[in-house]
């Protein structure tokens, strides 16, 4: 299957499930990364059970804090 992961198609093979695309794709920070399947959100007590479809457009999302002067 063809899925496009943060801009790039990449080939995958069918059933794959988003843990799995974490782990293949080295996301930094696992914990602490959001994740989008064609523009939603995915919720984290979701991750295990989402299984990732040909032409899905996948997105991970880091959320980075500032600090005050």
């Amino acid at each position: 299957m063809t899925i496009t992961v943060a801009g790039n198609k990449k080939e995958y093979e069918e059933g794959l499930t988003l843990p799995q695309l974490i782990e293949k794709e080295d996301v930094e920070n696992p914990l602490y990364v959001t994740v989008t399947i064609n523009d939603e959100f995915v919720e984290r007590d979701n991750f295990d059970t989402t299984v990732l479809k040909d032409g899905d457009v996948i997105e991970f999302l880091y959320f980075m804090g500032g600090g005050a002067r």
